[in-house]
């Protein structure tokens, strides 16, 4: 593992008044395999984005990461996994907040079989909050995915930026001006809109931040809803539209 970085955050940098200036640890969980000089050939390239800005409290954020390693150990995204082959998926954690504040939690993951997506969510379990507060930046997190696509190492048939969020920017530039970028570069930007905060946020993410090959948005109408919502959105990503409508996910599924 890579020397730790260090990310500064203080009331002047998040807009929070009285709030203390703290020190937080953001070292990236590596995957095991080291990278190499030539691009590795996989099926899918998958960045996660979490929101942890200001409108997204510990308990709201526990619920994205627990909804997050919970699909991973479902045995409908194992079994999409392995329908992808040998190559499989190369898949990215990051938290996000407001303009420049972004933290990749977890580095560059392989994963192509059950044992391996096991070993990915047990990061997820481990990596906690590397962020406290902030607006909302979906343009600057698009262009923060986009760089970190490019220079990760991998070769994937299928590169997507998956974003989830409660609320619609409110700094930096247009999220339409750096998706439509994506797009050119042959990434798709899926959305999942969480809707405690904004009813209409969906329309806002169809609208202004989706984009690319087979784009779509997933809706959780509260925070509890996004495990369900993010299973089926991870078996649409992973298996492709088509496939994941034949791996109905149970009505009475706890996941």
């Amino acid at each position: 593992m890579g020397p730790v970085r260090y990310l500064f955050l203080a009331s002047a940098v998040y807009g929070m008044a009285a709030f203390p200036a703290m020190l937080l640890p953001v070292a990236p969980l590596r995957a095991a395999s080291l990278q190499v000089a030539e691009d590795v050939p996989v099926d899918l390239e998958l960045i996660l984005a979490v929101d942890a800005s200001s409108s997204v409290s510990s308990e709201e954020f526990d619920l994205q990461m627990r909804g997050l390693a919970e699909a991973f150990r479902n045995p409908l995204v194992g079994a999409a996994i392995r329908a992808m082959g040998d190559r499989g998926a190369v898949v990215s954690l990051v938290q996000w907040a407001g303009n420049r504040k972004q933290v990749q939690v977890i580095d560059w993951q392989i994963v192509r079989d059950e044992a391996e997506a096991e070993a990915l969510a047990a990061l997820i379990d481990r990596s906690g909050r590397q962020m406290v507060g902030g607006g909302t930046a979906i343009g600057s997190l698009i262009q923060y995915g986009m760089n970190q696509i490019a220079r990760n190492g991998y070769s994937g048939k299928r590169k997507v930026i998956d974003i989830s969020g409660d609320g619609r920017t409110n700094q930096g530039a247009y999220p339409s001006n750096y998706r439509d970028r994506a797009v050119a570069e042959g990434v798709t930007v899926n959305g999942l809109a969480i809707l405690n905060e904004d009813p209409n946020v969906d329309r806002y993410y169809r609208s202004q931040v989706i984009a690319g090959t087979g784009a779509f948005v997933m809706s959780a109408t509260t925070y509890e809803d996004f495990s369900a919502a993010m299973l089926e959105k991870l078996l649409k990503e992973i298996a492709g539209t088509p496939i994941a409508r034949l791996l109905q996910i149970p009505a009475d599924s706890d996941s």
